[in-house]
């Protein structure tokens, strides 16, 4: 019995890697249909066919037409570039604004920290689609509106992340050699603390972008983000509810790519952190 449990031990491990390996495929073909999407798109973006409106999927269509026969699969693929730029755009500001505060604070302490904090955690008492949500009212519907009131709501994750890896590293005897030294502070923070505190960063960057997508969807879902003409998952989402019953298609797809493309960041961004964890590596 035990002879058998070895192999099997030996092996459970690397399944984490294994989904990891399978959420990178994944989503490297969604960021390459995307990429891809004025070659590999059967039809125009925008042109309306309304002798073809809502057909099922079929060989013209693979994944159907909606209300105004327009090429699902053409809007699908070229949403997908929308919902990633967002995405990309989102965690770019994000972490750029919450790591540079975040590691000033953790290296300066004192009240520098206590006030960054302070403005931190008042982000952070309101709830992040809520916060989102009110903003987008105020502000003009659009992919610029998604990217800012997104951005807005997230970045305080990566100032207390940031804060707390940058204090730990802060009291590092390397850092403490480079202070008796005579090396400016700020030297001090980009060379040693900033590139330091990027590890946790990044796992959380992966596990972060599904979330982004599927709030950046429910905003345009709920009329506040992207608008027609633009091509967007939760926009076609929002487009084709009133048709589920009937034609199923209009909806169905643009939410199937939703979950895939939330899935497979999820999947990477939970391998990355098992395999960077110090303690599941040592078993």
């Amino acid at each position: 019995m035990t002879t058998d449990a070895q192999p099997l031990r030996r092996l459970l491990p690397r399944v984490p890697d294994r989904f990891a390996a399978f959420g990178a495929v994944l989503l490297a073909v969604v960021v390459l249909t995307a990429l891809l999407a004025p070659w590999l798109a059967p039809y125009p973006l925008d042109e309306p066919r309304p002798l073809e409106r809502l057909l099922p999927p079929s060989g013209a269509h693979w994944l159907g037409t909606d209300q105004v026969g327009r090429d699902v699969l053409t809007r699908i693929l070229y949403g997908g570039r929308t919902s990633l730029f967002i995405a990309v755009a989102v965690l770019g500001v994000s972490a750029v604004t919450g790591v540079t505060l975040g590691v000033v604070a953790g290296y300066a302490g004192g009240w520098v920290r206590d006030v960054i904090m302070r403005v931190t955690d008042v982000f952070l008492a309101f709830p992040a689609l809520l916060l989102s949500l009110a903003l987008a009212i105020v502000l003009q519907p659009g992919v610029n509106t998604v990217i800012l009131v997104i951005a807005v709501t997230w970045w305080p994750w990566y100032t207390r992340l940031a804060a707390s890896v940058a204090a730990s590293i802060a009291t590092r005897p390397y850092v403490d050699a480079a202070r008796c030294l005579g090396v400016p502070a700020p030297l001090i923070v980009v060379r040693h603390v900033l590139p330091n505190s990027l590890t946790p960063v990044l796992v959380q960057l992966s596990l972060d972008a599904g979330g982004v997508i599927l709030t950046s969807a429910a905003l345009s879902y709920l009329g506040l983000g992207a608008q027609e003409p633009t091509a967007e998952w939760g926009l076609m989402v929002q487009q084709g509810q009133t048709l589920f019953t009937t034609n199923w298609w209009v909806v169905t797809f643009p939410g199937l790519a939703i979950l895939v493309t939330a899935f497979a960041f999820n999947v990477l961004g939970e391998g990355l952190r098992n395999a960077l964890d110090p303690r599941r590596a040592v078993r």
